[in-house]
Parts: C-alpha cells; structure tokens; sequence
C-alpha cells in the first residue's frame, strides 16, 4: 500500500511539474526553460537543505524551537566557517528560498536579488575544498535574459511565477538529510526535456532502465565498490544509478565524471547535490576526456559506467602525442579520427581496476568495422578483456532509434570466452519509445551471470572462434535469431491450388455456359 502512495505521489508530482513547464514557458524555448526549472529547483533544494542541516543541530543541542530561517543574517554569521567546511555553501537566512520567494511579488529588482544571492552562494565556497564544486552552477540561470521578457518588469513577473510555482510542489519534509522527490523531480524534468530536445536530449540523458541495467552489471556479486566513473557524463544519471542499486554510503569513495558540455556539466554537479551526494562525495570535471582526461590521480576505478557520444570526431592520429598515450598505446593503433568510440573504450579499459567491470553502450557499428577498429578488437580479444557483448532494442535512446548493444570489459575473467546475449526483443513499446522492462532487465542480468547457451538467446563463444570470424562481434554472428517465418505445408499447399484451379475451370465452364446462352437468345 505505501508503495502504491508512493507511486501516486509521484505521478502527481510529475503531472504538476510539466504543466508548471508549459504554463510558464511562454517565449523561452523548452530546451532553454529547463535552466530556470531545474535551476530553481535546486535554489530551493539547497536552501531547505541546510536549513534542515542547521535546525537539527541546534535542536538536538538543546533549543527544540530553533529556526534558521527566522534569524537574522547577523545572528546567522556566526555559523558560517563550520557549515561550509561540511555541507560546502552557505545561505544567509534573508537569501534563502522560502525568504525571497514571500518578498518576491514586492521586489521591483528581483532579476538583481536573485543574481547577487546565486553569486553569494558560490562566492561562500572561495578558498574551500568546495570551491570546484560550487563554482559556476547558476552560470546558466540568467536571470537577466530577454527570453524571460523584454523589460526587466516582465522578467520579474515571470521570475515571481517560477519561484511560486517550484515553491509551492509538494516535495515533502527532509528527514536525516535525505529526500528522494527532489533527486526525482529533477531526473523526471530532465527525462521529459530530453525526450522533447530530439537529438540533442540523447547527448546528455540516457534513460533510466538503461542505466540501471548498466549499473547494476558492473557490480553484480557486490555490495561495495571503491568508487564509480563515467568519462562522458552527461547530466549524471548513469553515476547516480549507483546510489540506487548500492546505496550511497557503499560507493566507498565517490562518484568521478567528466564532461565536455559546459551546460551539461553544470546540471551533472546540480544533479548531484539534489540526489543529497554531498560535495566531498562527487569529483566532476568538465573538459576534453580523450585528449584532456582529468582524473588520472584518481583511478583506477572498480565500476565504470558509460554511453559515450556515438561516433563523433577526434584528433585521433592527426595529434602524435595520443599514439604514446598510455590509455591508447597499447593497441598498437589509434581509433579513426571520424570515429572515437573505441578511443572512449580504450580509455575507459586503461582506467578501470583489475577486480573491475565496465558496461559501455556502443554504436553497432565498432563490432564489425574494419581497419583500426578491428585492429583494437584483436587487442580487446586476444587479451581477454572482452567479458559480454549485449545486443539492446532500437529506439530506446532519445534522438536515435538505432539498436545500439553494450561491452562488458574485464580484466580478471574466469574463462577465454565471451558471452553474446541477443536482447533486442526484450522490449515494451510506450508512447513513441521502447523501453526495458523489470522483466527485461532481469532476463539480461539472469543471463549474464548464468554465462550459459540458450537458443535464439545467448551463446558463449571463445576467443578463438572469435579471432576466426576476424575479430566480428556482432551479436548477430553468433546468436541465430527467431525463425518468426511461417512453415508451410507442401502437400497441403499443392491440395490447395488443385482446389483452387478446379474450381476456376468450374466458373469458367459456367460463364462460358451463359455466354453461350445470351448468345442464342440473341
């Protein structure tokens, strides 16, 4: 039953955040909107947050009535160094959310209000192990933009509405510092901004079953890993997933990630605060991970996670130095310069530790390419990293409908063997998507661990087989699908035709017979 309430909650939190988003949208582009959504959505977040933080010492130090947000910013100064220092910001009481959005309707300089609270936010994390964490996260909320309104009496009208309107969801109360409906809210906002951006949503959001999927793969037979790792992050759900399958506190020592969208990389760090991951717990980067990767110091990682962008351009063999690189060198060969997606592999294999596992969704088409592609399969087989290769649905991503498929890469395997696993029907079509069921995602996993032939399913192939198909690893080369056509009885068939064509010369013969008589009746 609590389940039940649960859900319905749910979706009625989420039917009242899509028409907050359409309401207010108005001339700002969705795609743009989302900022202001999610951006206030976490203003809101982190102010209830350390309101909650701080009323809970002071309560349990002996004042039951204390109440942050009621004090003055004079009286509040005094707990300043100590709340940075462990939740990594401060927010004076006039400047926390519930306090500007009552003032808000009365503020003829909301649009400066606003700005100056967001940089006073950032500004109490300089010279803090916070400070990366902090810096730039409401870059992207420009509360000065002429999409808002033309003049700056329109913009606050629409600013007074956003606040009301993300004030007043039903986000329930914090309890020990946790609260699921913000982390939710904010993934359902970005699922629905991605499923309407087309293209561009399939570059910074995969959907959630499949990052489950991913997920709980990489630590099947744990209940612990060291850290987690995603080199093209996007907005973070494929790390967070982590926090759901394992626990928070069992990925021991944090969530890494890089990402080269700067917008993106912003909602990744957001993403992590609203899922409560506290700054000291998460290390994203923004930047170039093939060419400027910024977590050599922290691997090797024991959970890699990732669904890198599909075939994109690189420097590839254009720049010397990456031949040398120690993530790519020892293939022996560079991905092709219009192709990076095994340059992602190939990182992705040198940063992940020897007890590790790394799920990688994957274009299809680095699984029987020819040229440097093949080259690098060889490397991959002939040393055994290649533990399974999984063959997904089309059209579950957002702005693809290709089929793409997963590698499974280890560097401690029990055999010499890799396990294809043909998963393309295991699929449910909703709205205009497919998407993986539980039911799904459990016969996959099931048949991962089990590593045993089905028919039409899975087969468990060794590497030699796979070095004699020239180093193919298509699913597809390996897994005979379904025969989904009908058998045919041939003697029934020929029967049938005879009937048929004794019945033909029948009307032809009775035709013939009324020819005949309209002919001497004439």
């Amino acid at each position: 039953m609590a389940g039940t309430t649960k859900e319905t909650q749910r979706a009625e939190l989420h039917k009242t955040i899509w028409r907050i988003a359409n309401d207010l949208r108005g001339s700002v582009d969705g795609w743009d909107f989302k900022t202001y959504v999610l951006g206030l959505l976490f203003y809101r977040y982190i102010s209830e947050n350390l309101t909650a933080y701080i009323n809970e010492g002071e309560r349990e130090a002996g004042d039951p009535d204390f109440d942050y947000a009621t004090l003055s910013d004079s009286e509040a100064e005094f707990g300043r160094k100590d709340t940075v220092a462990e939740k990594g910001f401060y927010i004076f009481p006039s400047e926390l959310f519930v306090n500007v959005r009552e003032r808000a309707s009365h503020d003829e300089n909301l649009n400066e209000t606003l700005e100056r609270i967001f940089k006073n936010i950032e500004r109490s994390a300089f010279g803090t192990d916070s400070e990366d964490d902090l810096k730039g996260l409401f870059d992207d909320l420009d509360v000065n933009s002429a999409k808002l309104g033309h003049t700056v009496a329109k913009r606050n009208e629409k600013l007074v509405k956003l606040l009301d309107a993300i004030g007043d969801l039903n986000l329930g109360e914090f309890s020990g510092h946790t609260i699921d409906a913000f982390g939710d809210a904010y993934e359902y906002l970005m699922q629905m901004y991605a499923s309407a951006a087309g293209k561009s949503g399939g570059e910074y959001y995969t959907p959630q079953e499949v990052s489950e999927l991913l997920a709980r793969i990489t630590v099947v037979g744990k209940t612990s890993v060291n850290k987690v790792y995603d080199p093209a992050c996007g907005s973070g759900s494929l790390l967070l997933k982590f926090a759901k399958v394992l626990g928070k506190d069992n990925v021991r020592k944090g969530f890494y990630g890089q990402e080269i969208n700067l917008t993106t990389y912003n909602l990744a760090r957001i993403n992590m605060f609203l899922h409560d991951v506290n700054f000291e717990k998460f290390d994203i980067a923004h930047g170039d991970t093939l060419i400027n990767p910024a977590h050599w110091d922290d691997e090797p990682f024991e959970a890699i996670v990732s669904n890198p962008p599909y075939s994109i351009k690189w420097e590839g063999d254009a720049n010397p130095l990456l031949i040398n690189d120690p993530r790519f060198a020892p293939a022996g060969v560079l991905a092709p310069k219009s192709k990076a997606d095994l340059a992602f592999t190939m990182h992705m294999l040198s940063w992940l530790a020897v007890n590790g596992t790394a799920a990688i969704v994957e274009f299809p088409g680095v699984l029987y390419r020819s040229g440097a592609e093949q080259k690098i399969r060889k490397y991959l087989i002939v040393n055994n990293y290649i533990d399974a290769v999984i063959q997904l649905p089309p059209d579950l991503f957002f702005g693809t409908t290709i089929a793409t498929c997963i590698i499974v890469l280890k560097k401690s395997k029990e055999d010499n063997s890799v396990l294809f696993i043909d998963a393309s029907t295991q699929f449910v079509h909703t709205g205009n998507k497919n998407k993986l069921t539980e039911v799904n995602r459990q016969r996959i996993l099931d048949a991962f661990v089990a590593r045993d032939d089905v028919d039409q399913f899975t087969k468990l192939v060794s590497n030699e087989e796979i070095a004699a198909n020239t180093y193919n690893i298509a699913v597809t080369s390996y897994v005979e699908p379904e025969d989904t056509r009908k058998v045919v009885d041939i003697t029934e068939l020929n029967d049938e035709i005879a009937r048929l064509v004794g019945r033909q010369t029948e009307l032809r013969a009775s035709i013939d017979a009324i020819v005949t008589d309209l002919e001497a009746s004439a």
